[in-house]
This record gives structure tokens, C-alpha cells and sequence, in this order.
């Protein structure tokens, strides 16, 4: 008997808990994510999801962005005269997220919390986005249909193909000498919509990598040592671990469906 997409996306999901031994090692945590790396502009292309939200947008529209961050994929989509619903379950991404919104003039409401539990919290809105969250939702279809919910007209999603911490999978292996899972993946993610009743228009892109330099160089390699439950005094072999295994570009899938009305 096949399994459901969505238990299979579950369970892919699950082979990705760390080690316990390793976790309790771990000086500092693995999980959450430095603002820096996901503030607005941060790619010099247009995404189709950017594209797609602003032609379902009008003047005064608003805007709800689940999983915003610090406002990568909603800052600038926001049209004039219109306003900025964001929900993130970390504070110090909605602080970004809130200076950047007064940079750009933004009107802005934010939300600490997790989805779907704060949906019945957020307004309907014309249009719904949420970039790169898929992965970190075992339970998607509810995600996805309180999603649903809160659009009017349109609500859009970008994943990239793979599970993103595929991308440290040979430096984990070099420290940890474990391998890491390779699932789940953007087409996974579609199955699972499916039986959620979704039937979303799919549309990819390529990413190239980010220059990293500087401080933004510092912060990746930080990150990259805590997400390798490294302690500080290994900075240094981390940063020849990313030398040694440069990022590379990024098959990134958008898939969009209309919203409840």
C-alpha cells in the first residue's frame, strides 16, 4: 500500500533530529537563524513569487507573510498606501523586520507566534506569501489550508528543491562522520498539497549564491559553526570546511494557488 505524501513528508523531515549525544554536546544552539542573512535584498533578481504578488496586488493592498523573517519576501512587495501582516516565532527577526518596515515606510503589523495557531489572530488579506518555511513544517496540510484561509485573492510559496541543510551534509559528515538525509523535496511538497485539495501552478528558478564578505562573511560562518553544533575555538576548521564546500546554486520552486476569496 503507498504511503501519503504527507506522512512520507513527516517522516522525511524527522530523519533530519540530530543526534541526541551531539545536540546535548552542543554549546550553543543549532536552531534559529541570525537576521542578517534573511533581510530584504540580499538577491539581485526578481523572484517569481515578488512578480506574482504584485500583479494580484492593488493600491492599498495588504499583505500577510507567514514566516517573514526579517522581511526578505514581503518588504518589497507591499504596495502604496497598504500594509504588512507578519508572523514569526522569532522576536529577534520581527525587531529586524520592524526597523527595516520604518526604513522603507512601511505600515506594519507583527505577530510572535507559530502557524497555524495565531491564524485566527491575522486578518484575511489579499494576498498570503511564505518563503522557504515548508521544510520546517511536519504537518503541512494544516499549514497550508490556514494559508488558504487568510487569502483573498492569491497565496504564494517559495521552497527550494531540496531540504536546504543538504547543503551541509559533507561538512556535518567531515566533523560528525554521519551521513544526513537527502528529502524531502519541492515535489514532495506539491503530493502533499494535493491531498489537501490544492492544486498549486508551479514555477522554478535558479539562486546564485550570495557574495558573502565582510561581516555578512562572518555571520554565515558563525552560523554555519552553530548549525554544526561546533564550539567557538573550531571556527577556524568551519571556515575551511565552507571554503572546502562552497555554496553553489539553488534550484528554487515557487508554487502559488488562489486564496479563499
Amino acid at each position: 500500500m503507498s504511503t501519503l505524501a504527507s506522512v512520507q513528508w513527516a517522516d522525511e523531515l524527522a530523519a533530519w533530529a540530530i543526534d541526541p549525544e551531539i545536540l546535548a554536546a552542543a554549546p550553543e544552539s543549532p536552531y534559529g537563524f541570525p537576521p542578517e542573512v534573511f533581510a530584504v535584498g540580499q538577491y539581485p533578481t526578481s523572484s517569481p513569487m515578488a512578480e506574482l504578488a504584485e500583479a494580484a496586488l492593488r493600491p492599498g493592498g495588504s499583505v500577510l507573510d507567514v514566516g517573514a523573517g526579517a522581511g526578505a519576501a514581503s518588504l518589497g512587495i507591499v504596495p502604496g498606501g497598504g500594509h504588512l501582516h507578519a508572523v514569526d516565532s522569532q522576536p529577534s527577526m520581527l525587531r529586524a523586520l520592524e526597523a527595516a518596515a520604518r526604513d522603507r515606510g512601511v505600515s506594519l503589523t507583527t505577530y510572535d507566534g507559530t502557524w497555524p495557531a495565531l491564524a485566527d489572530q491575522v486578518p484575511v488579506c489579499d494576498v498570503v506569501v511564505c518563503a522557504h518555511v515548508f521544510y520546517n513544517v511536519p504537518d503541512l496540510v494544516p499549514f497550508a489550508t490556514a494559508l488558504t484561509t487568510r487569502a483573498r485573492a492569491l497565496v504564494v510559496v517559495e521552497l527550494t528543491g531540496t531540504h536546504p541543510l543538504t547543503r551541509l551534509a559533507p561538512m556535518w559528515e567531515a566533523v560528525h562522520h554521519q551521513p544526513r538525509p537527502d528529502g524531502p523535496t519541492a515535489e514532495l511538497a506539491v503530493a502533499v498539497l494535493g491531498e489537501a485539495g490544492l492544486e498549486p501552478e508551479v514555477r522554478e528558478r535558479v539562486i546564485e549564491p550570495v557574495v558573502r564578505t565582510g561581516a555578512l562573511l562572518d555571520t554565515w560562518v558563525d552560523f554555519t559553526r552553530r548549525q554544526l553544533c561546533l564550539p567557538p575555538e573550531r571556527r577556524p576548521e568551519v571556515e575551511d570546511l565552507m571554503q572546502r564546500h562552497p555554496p553553489r546554486p539553488r534550484r528554487s520552486v515557487v508554487l502559488s494557488w488562489p486564496g479563499a476569496g
